[in-house]
């Protein structure tokens, strides 16, 4: 029983990050959000939240927002970590938020590019500041984090095009390529942006912005093989910006810019590829092959509309097709052991989608599961 987890958090409208999370009535909220549906049910009279689109206001004055395309209609958002309530280090606040993961005690680590505080930041599953570290490392441009099985956290500096392995504390286990030199040979990269890994720990970099390729490496950190060019032919990139590997070994590359995902064997042979789902953030796939996508519906609006625009999609591992999708803003996607959706977004927030949520104002108040 998870309870009421959201106790610790306050929720936010996605809107803008300057939005109140929880206004006192129905005409604050559309003097903040003119442009969004609000719902305030009066006493007794139920909503059927499974309809319900835009920004709710509960009976509670509890503010939340609920996706505008069907099959995730179980999924409500709360969470603005670390912010509100505060419970980081005082002065200290987020810059742009580039990534976020979860562990499998349910700690949730946030990568940041603030000025303030250290750049990893963690928090427990109640949104409470439990440590942070990084700042000694001397981060070029944050941009991905990941944990593999073992709790080892991975972070992707992108501006010093190296790749770095560090105890879940903080603790530097090794380094993939060579701080602030740019390179095309085994072992330099130029500007990574992401890591996944296979079953068998094999590691795989998207060296995405520099070098449209993708890296594969031992469990040791040895070199194996690369693939990928400039260009928009079938194992061709332009900007390898995610990666992730499902169960069979099989991996998965965002090729942001040409707007598709392509899929390869282990080895880097082309398989196929998905060209319906826009311009793909992050990708992340569950143990038992779930598979998540945060994305835009092509470049132009991920340029254009980076922080506000953007789409929460499940998708079928055989077809490519969507299964459900919300919207939401974000760069990074994560998804806890509990089915909770974590987003990293360049807003500065820390978004977190709870499943489950109950379907009217009555069921609302039960625990859920």
């Amino acid at each position: 029983m998870r309870g009421k987890m959201f106790v610790g958090f306050a929720l936010v409208a996605l809107v803008t990050s300057a939005c109140s999370s929880t206004p006192a009535s129905t005409s604050e909220a559309m003097e903040m959000a003119p442009d969004v549906q609000v719902l305030q049910p009066p006493p007794g009279v139920d909503i059927d939240r499974s309809t319900a689109t835009g920004q709710v206001i509960d009976q509670q004055g509890m503010a939340g927002w609920y996706p505008h395309e069907g099959g995730l209609m179980e999924y409500r958002v709360a969470i603005r970590f670390g912010q509100e309530p505060p419970t980081m280090p005082e002065g200290w606040s987020f810059g742009r938020v580039s990534a976020g993961a979860t562990d499998s005690n349910g700690q949730v680590f946030v990568f940041h590019r603030g000025e303030t505080g250290d750049p990893i930041v963690v928090f427990d599953a109640e949104g409470t500041y439990v440590r942070s570290f990084g700042r000694d490392f001397d981060f070029g441009n944050e941009h991905g984090l990941r944990i593999d099985r073992h709790d080892n956290v991975w972070v992707t500096d992108n501006g010093n095009h190296r790749v770095m392995k560090l105890t879940n504390d903080g603790e530097l286990l090794m380094t993939l390529g060579i701080k602030g030199q740019a390179g095309t040979t085994d072992d330099t990269f130029d500007r990574p942006a992401d890591i996944a890994f296979g079953p068998n720990d094999e590691l795989y970099v998207a060296d995405g912005y520099g070098n449209s390729r993708v890296v594969k490496y031992d469990a040791e950190g040895n070199f194996v093989t690369t693939w990928g060019v400039p260009g928009s032919a079938p194992g061709e990139f332009d900007l390898v910006h995610s990666v992730a590997v499902d169960s069979q070994g099989r991996v998965y590359a965002s090729d942001r810019e040409n707007n598709r995902i392509q899929i390869f064997d282990e080895n880097g042979e082309f398989l196929k590829m998905w060209t319906n789902l826009g311009a793909t953030q992050n990708i992340f796939i569950t143990p038992d092959d779930q598979v998540w996508v945060i994305t835009h519906r092509d470049n132009v609006e991920n340029i254009t509309y980076d922080t506000l625009a953007g789409r929460i999609m499940n998708v079928d591992i055989d077809s490519g097709e969507i299964i459900g999708a919300m919207e939401s803003p974000g760069h990074w996607l994560d998804v806890s052991e509990g089915g909770d959706i974590f987003i990293g977004s360049l807003t500065g927030n820390v978004f977190r989608w709870y499943q489950g949520w109950m379907a009217t104002e009555e069921a609302a108040q039960a625990e859920r599961p």
